[in-house]
């Protein structure tokens, strides 16, 4: 994976606005379980990544540390040939001299190689330094995500039960509303009250019925008590109110 993939990787995720892609979703929690695989993959992809890198980078730095360390080494060399150089001269050993000078020489070439390979690998170094930090620095960012995207699957989960029970609860009350028993009430209370009605209206009857009999009663009373009078006028007796008596 090149530094650019991994940039590229690391913005887009740690950019990624979680809850707008939840709110898109169908199906939030198979969403957000797929997004939860996802950042652990990516997360680790990138780690694997960025640890490449970083091994890269101490490569660089150890070449640096020895080029550095070579050019002080033939540099001490130089000055331990110029001066055995100087030291035969004085002397008067003139060619052993010019031998170690051109030693000297040599040495101060290969320090001269040593101090340019290391300056020009310290651009590299540094830029690869900031790569690193602004990979470590991503990397850290994708990890806080991962941590917020767990959190927020645990929250979907325990908003989605809590809302299946009211869903529940809305559907048995619902179920209610529908079969609603008042109403039930209502009908059987009017045919109570029509029974009530048609038995009142029976005993109406039957007292009216009642009545009539009493009155043929009374009418019975009267004829006798007629005949009866009538009976003494013809005896010869004559018939006493009842007042009298």
């Amino acid at each position: 994976m090149t530094k650019q993939s991994i940039f590229g990787r690391i913005s887009t995720l740690v950019k990624a606005n979680i809850n707008a892609l939840i709110d898109s979703a169908e199906d939030p929690q198979k969403m957000i379980d797929q997004l939860v695989r996802d950042y652990t993959n990516n997360v680790a992809d990138a780690e694997a990544a960025i640890a490449e890198t970083i091994g890269n980078l101490r490569l660089l730095e150890r070449d640096h540390e020895e080029d550095v360390q070579a050019a002080k080494n033939w540099g001490n060399k130089a000055l331990a040939a110029s001066r055995k150089a100087d030291e035969l001269r004085g002397t008067g050993e003139t060619a052993d001299a010019d031998k170690f000078d051109s030693l000297a020489k040599i040495a101060l070439q290969r320090q001269i190689s040593a101090e340019r390979e290391a300056q020009g690998a310290e651009p590299t170094i540094a830029a690869q330094t900031e790569v690193v930090d602004k990979l470590k620095s991503g990397l850290n960012g994708m990890k806080e995500k991962l941590v917020e995207l767990k959190n927020k699957r645990s929250e979907l989960i325990a908003r989605a039960k809590v809302a299946e029970a009211q869903t529940k609860v809305q559907d048995a009350v619902s179920s209610i509303n529908v079969l609603d028993p008042t109403s039930e009430l209502g009908r059987f209370e009017d045919k109570v009250r029509r029974q009530e009605a048609l038995a009142q209206g029976k005993i109406e009857l039957a007292a009216s019925s009642l009545d009539a009999q009493f009155e043929s009663l009374e009418d019975l009373g009267e004829l006798t008590e007629v005949e009866a009078r009538l009976a003494e006028l013809k005896s010869g007796s004559p018939a006493q109110s009842q007042l009298e008596s």
